[in-house]
């Protein structure tokens, strides 16, 4: 089993997307001075200088909002939860559990109902401030349940009075906790009585295994009912999530390493908004595409009407059996009709006659859409899938890095971890940005046809990103291995250092701008449909030696690193 450490690690390498965007990215290596005589303060102050400063608003709104719940924390919360309400209140805790049960775990709403309508309040959740049913100087008692009669010492019963047997209680209270969580909603017996059971009866008459059952239930249901926190979604991982309201992203990542989206618990999908995905994710496990593939890549037989895909290269169709018609896969017409006056067997004329004359259009026109619909599917998913793989590579690679060869490097170039932090923060910045290019490509696929300036504007923005993460990609996983085998320190490794510390940078403000864009909806485009001038790091980034202020409109003098597009 991994250690605590270990998992905070692996919660550190998926947590990137609040790091890269909210400017958070520790920049202190980039200020220590090189190995062997070389002034490297440019190259470690490159990304300080090159990054463009966020607004207020988007600080705020990457700010961490939640809180990753273990099993102990959630107890507490629990346990202080209904120690304020019984305190409040001045009622039970077995009282307290029941009215928070029934408010969904909300204290603000269990005091809200309770003040304003006690009685009421009492009366929806089962709360009996006397009993129903009084006795008085009676030795035996019959049960309700198995109808003998036992003394008062054999018999209970709920705040109603209503009296049952201890053996008939049990029987009662084992059945219904082995039906499932409904048993937090337990009532009384009787058919009649609306009183509640509560945990008071179920220590007292319940079993050891189904005490613990009980208090699992109750566990779940705070977490489950509760309209802050959710379990993390990732499989076997028993932590949950309690989110802060106004947060802005929903994005979260649990300490099991897992991103997901805390709104609708798919994996983490910023900047794409939750009903995309979801329309996504249903139309690439949907049927839907199967059949336009069938209405792309077959024809139905004019007989039995089953579709059937040409697999051979002459025009002479045979349906399988028990059809066996025969026909034309060009006209669809009995291949009885077609012999020599109609220009033999492979070359059938009569498909152009009908053509003109309308017979064939319609049929035509459908299998044209559906042709043309399967092929830009085909088109966004293959770049989404393929993201998704590069994504899960580059996250194998920097577990490798970080556990393998971040050590190796340090012993063959005679440089300290700490100063190796950018081969690390390279490949953090690729792994996000693979993850927000993968949605892109879903967000591109719902985004309208008509509306051109806006596609060609997001178009733009995702193409920028993409050519930058290819080279920030490749130079961390092709440039890299030359000195992962070099036989000592070299000159060109400091080279390399300010490369890849350059592209970066760059790379993170190529997708700062695309999340922007898409998070505002492509506002950026004016109501004439052009798009406006987004300031590009393309071309050229200039970084001087001295240290300016951070912003967009800084101009920097002295030595400079050209970074150039391929």
């Amino acid at each position: 089993m991994d250690s605590e450490d270990d998992m905070m690690d692996a919660n550190y390498v998926d947590s990137v997307d609040d790091d890269f965007y909210s400017g958070d990215m520790d920049d202190d290596y980039y200020s220590d001075g090189g190995e062997d005589g070389y002034d490297d303060g440019p190259d470690y102050d490159f990304m300080a200088e090159a990054a463009d400063d966020l607004d207020d608003m988007v600080l705020s709104r990457m700010q961490q909002s939640y809180t990753v719940l273990r099993e102990g924390d959630i107890q507490q919360r629990l346990e202080d939860d209904i120690a304020s309400v019984s305190t409040v209140l001045s009622i039970s805790r077995f009282d307290a559990i029941i009215l928070l049960r029934h408010y969904n775990w909300s204290v603000s709403k269990v005091h809200d109902e309770w003040f304003a309508d006690e009685e009421a309040a009492r009366k929806s959740v089962g709360l009996l401030d006397k009993p129903v049913v009084q006795f008085s100087n009676i030795r035996e008692f019959t049960c309700g349940i198995c109808f003998e009669s036992f003394p008062c010492e054999k018999i209970t019963s709920a705040a109603c009075g209503h009296p049952f047997c201890l053996s008939c209680w049990s029987g009662y209270i084992s059945t219904t906790i082995n039906d499932g969580p409904g048993c937090l909603m337990l009532r009384c017996p009787d058919p009649s009585c609306w009183a509640a059971v509560g945990q008071d009866m179920i220590d007292l008459l319940a079993s050891d295994v189904d005490k613990d059952k009980y208090s699992r239930y109750l566990l779940r249901s705070y977490v489950e009912d509760n309209r802050k926190t959710k379990w993390c979604p990732a499989p076997g991982c028993e932590y949950a999530v309690d989110f802060a309201a106004g947060g802005g992203s929903f994005d979260v990542s649990c300490l099991c390493s897992y991103s997901f989206c805390w709104n609708c618990t798919e994996e983490a999908h910023r900047p794409v908004d939750c009903g995309t995905v979801s329309k996504w994710i249903l139309k690439n496990s949907a049927e839907s595409e199967n059949m336009n593939w069938i209405l792309a890549n077959s024809k139905p037989c004019p007989k039995c009407k089953r579709p059937i895909e040409k697999n051979q290269g002459c025009m002479h169709m045979t349906c399988t059996p028990p059809c066996k018609f025969e026909f034309c896969w060009l006209c669809l017409g009995a291949w009885s009709d077609h012999g020599e006056r109609t220009g033999g067997f492979y070359a059938c004329n009569r498909y152009e006659a009908a053509k003109q004359e309308g017979a064939y259009d319609e049929a035509e026109r459908r299998r044209e859409m559906a042709k043309n619909s399967l092929e830009r599917y085909t088109h966004y998913y293959e770049r989404w899938a393929s993201n998704q793989s590069s994504r899960q590579k580059a996250l194998a690679d920097l577990h490798q890095m970080q556990t393998v060869h971040l050590e190796k490097l340090s012993d063959i170039h005679c440089t300290p971890e700490s100063q190796l932090k950018f081969i690390t923060d390279a490949w953090l910045q690729t792994v996000e940005c693979r993850r927000v290019l993968k949605w892109t490509y879903a967000y591109g696929y719902y985004l309208p046809e008509h509306e051109h300036a806006k596609r060609q504007f997001f178009e733009y923005l995702q193409g920028e990103a993409e050519s930058g993460l290819e080279r920030l990609h490749q130079c961390a996983e092709k440039e890299l291995e030359q000195f992962l085998n070099a036989e000592g320190p070299s000159k060109e490794f400091d080279e390399f250092r300010t490369k890849l510390a350059g592209l970066t940078s760059v790379t993170k403000n190529y997708f700062e701008n695309l999340v922007r864009a898409l998070e505002n909806g492509l506002a950026d485009v004016d109501a004439h449909g052009a798009c406006s001038k987004t300031t590009s790091s393309k071309n050229v980034v200039n970084v001087g030696k001295g240290r300016g202020g951070r912003g967009k409109g800084n101009t920097k003098t002295g030595d400079s690193i050209r970074i150039i597009d391929d």
